[in-house]
């Protein structure tokens, strides 16, 4: 009787083919920064990649009737905006200067264990489900053995890894934030009209402090080499456009425990990728550390209640 009320089971599908493209499209996005900011400054070509985005969706959603949004509307998705993509993409994207991108997207599988911790200390106040507490220490353990001195080899030494630490970890209380702040803050209805908002917002003060601190004028998009433009185009359509599309549908009608599978797939994808096309390396301590983490990450989205 229960499943004669529940919402309508999606065609399976249109259901995969959802996961698959958030799977492939969100996990290539930390080898495309990579090759957007190689030889361009990262928050620069970040803002342009939101500005661009944003503009697309605000534009669509508004001529297919979308209503115009208020200034409470600007508010809360202006604060969204600078989480979740000013601050959190932003770091991201520094972060892949210091990082390669298997382990970038390792440390940010890790953002389950921010939402939950900030959740219990300052939103619900609800003791997590021994479930969730156990992936929690399931995913430090494996930051742990990532980061087991003088393991890691990089260019940079251990003065990138702590930099890349750094900034991933600034990305993931951003973000975690934001996330716990959403249905909190007054947004348009309209999804697709809040996350062009969002893009608007945060690219704009992404932009701005772009120009403040980054060598940049309005038009260093022109001195960029071919690789780094077509790669932002790749982010914009694939990464920010298509692949939003598909996450927002899985979060209108797939289960939330399904949907949040991207947390766990997105980090191997990332992996595979740079092993192929950045000569990333791949050791045994990072596929063990990535296994411990994953397997973090799937427990606390079992646990959640």
């Amino acid at each position: 009787m229960q499943a004669a009320t529940s919402t309508p089971v999606p065609n399976r599908t249109t259901l995969w083919l959802a996961l698959v493209t958030v799977y492939i499209l969100w996990g290539s996005t930390y080898l495309f920064v990579h090759f957007m900011t190689e030889r361009m400054p990262p928050l620069y070509m970040a803002s342009l990649r939101f500005l661009t985005a944003g503009v697309l969706l605000y534009s669509y959603a508004r001529l297919t009737g979308a209503t115009r949004p208020s200034l409470v509307n600007w508010r809360g998705t202006g604060i969204l905006g600078i989480l979740l993509l000013s601050i959190a993409n932003g770091a991201v994207t520094m972060a892949l200067h210091y990082l390669p991108t298997g382990l970038t997207a390792l440390l940010v599988a890790m953002l389950p264990v921010y939402v939950l911790t900030f959740n219990w200390l300052f939103f619900a106040r609800t003791r997590p489900t021994t479930m969730a507490l156990l992936g929690s220490l399931l995913g430090l353990l494996g930051v742990v053995i990532l980061f087991q001195p003088g393991r890691i080899i990089l260019p940079g030494g251990t003065h990138a890894l702590l930099i890349g630490f750094a900034l991933t970890t600034v990305a993931n209380a951003a973000w975690a934030l934001g996330t716990l702040l959403t249905p909190r803050l007054q947004t348009p209805a309209s999804p697709v009209l809040s996350s062009g908002m969002q893009m608007l917002a945060g690219g704009g003060v992404m932009f701005t402090f772009a120009l403040l601190t980054e060598p940049v004028s309005l038009f260093s998009i022109l001195q960029a080499p071919p690789k780094a433009f077509y790669s932002l185009a790749y982010l914009v359509v694939f990464g920010s456009i298509i692949g939003f599309s598909s996450f927002a549908w899985l979060a209108r009608n797939a289960p939330p425990a399904l949907a949040s599978t991207y947390a766990y797939v997105n980090p191997i994808v990332a992996m595979l990728l740079g092993a192929f096309f950045a000569n990333e390396v791949i050791s045994s301590q990072s596929l063990i550390g990535a296994s411990v983490i994953i397997a973090g990450v799937v427990l606390i989205t079992m646990g959640k209640k």
